[in-house]
């Protein structure tokens, strides 16, 4: 790698960190990354709003934060609803990434940064600094078959080949956790790298408690509401007890607990690290960066995607038959069920055990980004 940085020759390298607003989960799976570049003594500012905005300032209170405004997706009621909702929303979304551009030409002319990490937010592309696109979706799957999906792909590569590096949060070998979305047989023009799994959490001494569930409610609405529902129903009959995280980090409404039923707007890291540790399983949906942790932790979980949302229901088939995870969908999803069955499901998660890239990687970008001064 070799880099030239854009405006300023003196202090650590200044790196700008923006993640896309579908979901906590870019957020979350930017932590460790922004991590490693404070660890690696680089100078850190991070771009959002709303939820994300409060999630990261909360990670990092010292930090200096630009509003970026985000893409705004609305999620439909149904598999049919959400397809049309995003087809309807098509021009908004391309809006949107002509609008980031133009707000990181201006922010690169103030603030003066030398890279740009940007996940999944497609108009972050400059000119004369190295911006590095996070994604785990080279391939975008849809219900239409193969020839819609080489479409998405031509149009998705299209913004990639801007960029100086496409780094996918993935291991490259069959150990992999993405499958087709991450191994396309086509990759686009900038240099792919296949950086491994991105988590904030880590395993610990912790114990596991028999019976003990971690539920994440996480994700776009109304979905989200519509899984926590369901949630509810159930949990007031289990026997057992459980954390349910609702993934609301600016919510100030709650719904009450009890002794042994436990519900959160949301968890700092280190806690969330805690008590999916303690958990026998973990209920969330099938979002990639929740994926991730549960391989950090190697936990059993039960996955339910998102209806309507092919990325989530490919990797949900994809690692059940990998024996990865139990995964039901919403629409037969009932507690006790899901239990029972995930009792008598072949876990195999001591294949997904690999060393973190995260370190080394980092490294090197940014004695690049020092040589080149």
């Amino acid at each position: 790698m070799n880099y030239r940085p854009f405006g300023r020759k003196a202090g650590n390298p200044r790196i700008l960190v923006a993640p896309l607003d579908w979901g906590l989960g870019h957020a979350t799976r930017c932590i460790p990354v922004i991590y490693e570049l404070l660890n690696q003594n680089a100078e850190v500012w991070l771009a959002g709003e709303g939820a994300h905005e409060i999630l990261l300032k909360r990670e990092f209170p010292g930090l200096s934060f630009l509003y970026l405004r985000g893409y705004r997706v609305k999620y439909g009621n149904s598999r049919l609803g959400l397809l049309r909702s995003m087809f309807i929303q098509a021009p908004q979304i391309h809006q949107a990434i002509k609008n980031e551009n133009a707000w990181l030409k201006k922010a690169v002319e103030t603030h003066h940064f030398d890279a740009v990490i940007a996940d999944s937010r497609y108009g972050l592309f400059h000119s004369s600094v190295p911006c590095f696109f996070i994604t785990h979706q080279l391939t975008i799957k849809t219900p239409f078959g193969k020839w819609s999906e080489k479409i998405l792909q031509n149009r998705n590569y299209r913004f990639l080949n801007k960029f100086s590096e496409c780094w996918v949060p993935d291991e490259e070998g069959e150990d992999n956790l993405a499958g087709e979305l991450s191994h396309p047989s086509m990759l686009p023009v900038p240099p792919v790298h296949y950086i491994g799994y991105l988590s904030r959490l880590k395993k610990t001494d912790v114990c596991e408690q028999k019976g003990r569930l971690f539920i994440s409610l996480s994700g776009p609405e109304p979905q989200r509401t519509a899984f926590e529902n369901l949630i509810i129903r159930d949990i007031a009959h289990y026997r057992g007890k459980a954390t349910i995280v609702r993934g609301l980090p600016g919510e100030a409404n709650i719904i009450p607990s009890t002794n042994d039923i436990q519900f959160y707007n949301h968890l700092p890291a280190a806690d969330m690290n805690n008590e999916i540790e303690k958990a026998e399983y973990v209920i969330s949906r099938s979002g990639y960066s929740t994926i991730m942790d549960i391989a950090a932790l190697r936990k059993k979980s039960i996955l339910v995607a998102t209806p309507g949302q092919t990325e989530q229901e490919y990797l949900a088939n994809y690692l059940m038959k990998k024996k990865f995870a139990f995964c039901v969908d919403q629409d037969d999803f009932a507690l006790r069920e899901a239990l029972e069955n995930a009792a008598h499901f072949e876990y195999k998660l001591n294949d997904y055990i690999i060393p973190s890239k995260l370190s080394s990687f980092i490294g090197s970008l940014l004695s690049s980004l020092h040589n080149s001064r």
